[in-house]
């Protein structure tokens, strides 16, 4: 038993962080970049996508509430991996932190889970960003075949001249005597995976360039539709006011499904638009000064994308009455709706160019855990393996980017979505567990950033995250214990027969 919960040292983690070499990854990321990255993870398929649809289905105009309620929840988090990446400067994030505080079983846990997180969420963006190509390339007269717009089995129709989800269609509306389709395979998602890996391949600093340039375009779209949005309610009150009513739309007699519940749940399922701040402590071995700069990266990147989710679920829901919401291109919709052409097509480009850098983060971030589950022995060699060119994790990067090409092209982006949030909840419950621990364990750590109000915020944390999962669907908990239980014999079959950290602290041990 002792040998599954043993902990891997602190200086075995900072000999590993102050390596050089081909082997090794390469330091070459700054502030900027690291706020970018955060941002660029951050910013995507939560506003651009899931805003929409969980405002149509279960909190209606209280979307607002549900993005404060998980944005305090992220805040908690965030201050405790803001700690653990200015302590722990290494690839791997929460695995990483686990590892160090709460022993090996517990960071296989939270390593085989955080695939949930950025394997199942860069494919839950994929399928938000090939639904806004596709929607561009119909408003420029270029359809696609409808049998490969969309993962199996979805039912699609031509409406309005435009082949779109039958559920997006207005309930006025005879679905049955429109030309449909019934799709079979997402093709313009699994090229969007196979590119961003083909870029993650090539290079951190070019990723992280290409990355920083994007983000302050789809900012740059984010900041025209809230000036678009909010003209356009400052100018027609009453259908503003008229869309807002009832705020809080009354229960329709299921938990979940608005009210008071449905806020809650719409927090759990846009708490998707909140991840990406987490990601940033992923490249913590990329950076060039990350003691100084993670923490400004992952909370700055948080504040800011909270204020932009704020303004623009409100204004989004002033503009377009929220049942009608639950659409792919939601803020496309939105800004159609006030007249504006032009900035419908804006709006396009720039959600297809945010949803691309969330892409890249996520995939970035999933390769470095499995580098360094690779380097504890916990999964095979080649996982760890570094270009001598190109000093990125090659194998792990494209071995991810198949799989996730894969679940894109066909699994549906409503369980890939909750799947996301559960695994990123159970996430931040270690994260924040983990800080209290290691406070009580090594209270003599020199912290170059300190949590504040501890055990006040790692338990709040806890407490926000573990009623955010509550609020998720029976079927969503399922898929995580049988998720969890192939991890665990993955584990036992082969990790900790493989463990380096616990060969390399049984060696004193045997001398004695």
């Amino acid at each position: 038993m002792a040998s599954i919960l043993v902990c891997k040292p602190l200086n075995m983690i900072s000999e590993e962080a102050g390596q050089e070499g081909e082997h090794s990854l390469k330091r070459a990321l700054g502030v900027l970049n690291l706020v970018a990255l955060g941002i660029g993870a951050i910013i995507g398929a939560g506003i651009f996508v899931l805003t929409g649809s969980a405002a149509a289905q279960y909190a209606g105009p209280a979307i607002v509430v549900s993005f404060i309620v998980a944005g305090v929840g992220c805040v908690f988090a965030g201050l405790c991996y803001a700690e653990f990446a200015s302590l722990i400067p290494i690839a791997g994030s929460a695995y990483t932190y686990g590892y160090a505080t709460l022993g090996e079983l517990f960071a296989w846990i939270i390593g085989w889970d955080l695939i949930l997180e950025y394997a199942f969420g860069a494919a839950t963006v994929a399928s938000g960003w090939s639904a806004n190509v596709i929607l561009l390339l119909q408003k420029l007269n270029l359809s696609l075949p409808p049998e490969i717009m969309a993962t199996p089995g979805t039912l699609l129709v031509r409406y309005n001249g435009l082949w779109q989800p039958a559920t997006s269609i207005p309930a006025t509306v005879d679905a049955t005597a429109l030309p449909h389709a019934t799709a079979a395979f997402n093709l313009v998602a699994f090229l969007a995976i196979a590119l961003i890996t083909t870029i993650l391949v090539i290079g951190i600093q070019e990723s992280a360039t290409l990355n920083t340039i994007i983000v302050f375009v789809k900012v740059g779209t984010v900041i025209v539709f809230i000036a678009i949005a909010a003209s356009y309610v400052l100018g027609h009150p009453d259908v503003a006011a008229a869309n807002w009513h009832p705020f809080i739309p009354p229960n329709a007699g299921e938990f979940g499904k608005y009210g008071w519940s449905g806020i809650g749940r719409g927090a759990a399922v846009i708490f998707f638009a909140y991840i990406g701040f987490d990601a940033v402590s992923t490249a913590a071995q990329e950076a060039r000064n990350p003691q100084k700069d993670m923490p400004v990266g992952i909370l700055g990147s948080l504040a800011i994308c909270t204020l932009l989710y704020i303004l623009t679920a409100g204004l989004l829901t002033g503009v377009v009455n929220y049942k009608l919401l639950n659409v792919a291109a939601p803020v496309a919709m939105g800004m159609e709706a006030t007249g504006i052409q032009w900035g419908q097509y804006l709006v396009l480009v720039g959600s297809i160019f945010g949803l691309s850098t969330v892409m890249l983060v996520m995939l970035l971030g999933q390769s470095r855990v499995f580098f360094s589950m690779s380097r504890d022995g916990l999964l095979p060699e080649w996982a760890g393996r570094v270009h001598p060119r190109f000093r990125t994790p090659y194998i792990s990067s494209i071995t991810v980017g198949i799989f996730v090409a894969v679940f894109a092209a066909l699994i549906p982006i409503g369980i890939l979505g909750e799947l996301v949030s559960i695994g990123t909840l159970l996430a931040f419950v270690i994260v924040c567990a983990g800080v209290w621990v290691l406070r009580r364990r090594r209270p003599d750590l020199p912290r170059p950033f300190q949590t504040p109000l501890v055990p006040l915020v790692p338990i709040l944390g806890i407490g926000i995250s573990l009623l955010l999962m509550a609020s998720l669907p029976g079927d969503t908990w399922l898929r995580l214990i049988v998720w969890l239980a192939i991890g665990l014999v993955i584990y036992f079959g082969y990790g900790r027969r493989h463990s380096r950290v616990a060969v390399a602290t049984a060696k004193p041990a045997r001398r004695k």
